[in-house]
């Protein structure tokens, strides 16, 4: 057997397996910052070489532990317990003088993002936020519990065997600057399981506020075990990586930007964890031959109210109908900036130019982005192969236009180059929506506006995230991912006859 030894230092150059049939070369600059007890992570699929410092990965252990502890602990916790830590929690985030300390800290949050240039579009904890939140704390008071349901039985003559929905484990939860999140994992102690969750640094003084002032109280008011809800203290990637290589994990849930939750993924792939990725999204509207103008102009209108991952970002209209098509959709972009205030940006596949106004290439616009506003062309061509690129708009909606001789072709479009995450079709046709049912590789499909994809305004069931199938369809579940989804399936075993043998 060889010998193994731990890494006390790092050369630079020196050479690293990847995958088992690749060397990747180890950077200076890690090279440098390397110390004995530190530890390296390499993403198989990328070859990228990840650090990680003692201090980090200490700090992460220390928190799967106890969350362990907790998840064991859980077993003799009723579902009244749980359902009264809801409800504390639910009623500090109504207390005005316990909101105001958090939104103090999530002032202070969102100023530091402003500063350094970064998107405040789901960091802002206002009124909005807040009620969703404690909707959702609500929505888990009276949910009923799959721990314990028997979800099939099979009788024999003498015995029987039931199939019992049972707790999973520890959710590890990493997500970026998205406050909301941090109720929205507790979701999963409905089912008897525990979280540990790394917030991105934008949000991380808010959810030391809010863990402090109100789910903390909330946990040892109703006598849950402590670590049942664990923050990992960290603004450092490296903590995700390292939570996300934590094999004591039972579900990785990412949240964020497309590439991060690529890594995340990856590396919790790696150690044998199953994943749960809600990153890049974006929908699609394709408009069809026999589509309504006012049905199309009215789905595009209210799929552009706010940027979130199930905002319009991809409209396909069949080409015989670019005549009243392209202006009525045009229009609606038109006041869905004037709605919030500001313009629109539209990105017009190369080819497809001469279905809008010249003018639009030429006039300049106030775009706001996450660093400040600017000055830049209304309208700019874009390649084909960049239909894929999700827009990360503030307040001026932004979208991608692309002309097709058929639906068919929108749907290879969409499987091409798509996250594969939600398409609507408007369309008058019946056989042509049975068709785009069966083609297109969607988590989500739909026939009017993209916003309706959401657990708790489709499902009535608060929500942990949305899957697309960027990665795959995904086994055994469906693309919402709710606390009340997180579980396992135990085997017992009921015999009424005492001289039972094979």
């Amino acid at each position: 057997m060889a010998e193994i030894r731990p890494i006390e230092q790092l050369r630079p150059g020196m050479e690293i397996l990847v995958g088992g049939d690749r060397l990747a070369r180890v950077p200076a600059e890690l090279a440098e910052r390397f110390r004995p007890g530190d530890a390296l992570l390499v993403v198989d699929a990328t070859g990228e070489i990840l650090h990680l410092p003692a201090a980090q990965r200490s700090l992460v252990r220390e928190a799967v532990a106890r969350a362990d502890a907790a998840f064991h602990a859980m077993g003799t916790v009723t579902d009244e317990q749980i359902s009264g830590f809801y409800a504390a929690f639910a009623a500090r985030l109504e207390d005005d003088a316990i909101w105001s300390a958090i939104a103090r800290s999530n002032a202070a949050d969102v100023e530091t993002a402003r500063t350094r240039g970064r998107s405040i579009t789901r960091l802002v904890a206002d009124d909005n936020l807040r009620r969703g939140m404690i909707d959702g704390l609500r929505g888990w008071i009276g949910a009923p519990s799959r721990r314990g349901q028997i979800l099939e039985t099979i009788q024999h003559r003498g015995w029987r065997v039931e199939l019992v929905a049972a707790e999973l484990g520890i959710v590890g939860f990493v997500f970026e600057g998205r406050p909301n999140v941090l109720a929205d994992a507790t979701g999963v102690l409905r089912g008897g399981n525990t979280v540990v969750f790394r917030i991105g640094s934008d949000a991380l003084g808010t959810a030391r506020a809010i863990m402090a002032s109100a789910l903390e109280p909330a946990l040892r008011a109703t006598g849950l075990p402590d670590g049942a809800v664990t923050l990992v203290d960290s603004a450092e990637h490296a903590a995700g990586w390292a939570l996300f290589s934590d094999a004591r994990l039972a579900l990785a849930v990412a949240r964020g930007s497309g590439p991060a939750v690529d890594t995340l993924g990856a590396l919790a792939r790696q150690a044998g964890v199953p994943v749960s990725l809600h990153g890049t999204g974006g929908a699609w509207l394709v408009a069809g031959q026999t589509a309504s103008t006012e049905a199309f102009a009215a789905a595009v209108l209210a799929s552009l109210d706010r940027k979130v991952c199930n905002t319009l970002n991809v409209c396909c209209i069949v080409r015989a109908r670019a005549g009243d098509l392209v202006p009525a959709f045009l229009e609606s972009l038109r006041r869905a900036g004037e709605r919030r205030g500001h313009g629109y940006k539209l990105h017009v596949v190369a080819g497809d130019e001469g279905a809008v106004p010249p003018g639009l290439f030429a006039e300049t616009a106030r775009i706001r982005r996450a660093g400040g506003d600017r000055e830049e062309r209304r309208a700019e061509l874009l390649p084909e192969s960049e239909l894929g690129r999700e827009w990360e708009w503030e307040e001026t909606p932004e979208v991608s236009l692309k002309l097709v001789d058929e639906v068919d072709q929108a749907v290879a479009l969409f499987n091409r180059y798509s996250p594969q995450f939600i398409a609507s079709l408007i369309s008058e046709d019946d056989d042509e929506h049975r068709r785009f049912y069966a083609s297109i590789n969607a988590s989500f499909v739909g026939n009017g506006f993209t916003r309706w994809v959401d657990g708790q305004y489709a499902l009535e069931r608060p929500e942990l995230g949305l899957s697309n199938w960027q990665h795959g369809r995904l086994f055994g579940r469906g693309g919402v991912l709710s606390g009340d989804s997180v579980y396992t399936v135990r085997t017992r075993v009921v015999q009424t006859d005492p001289f039972l043998a094979r």
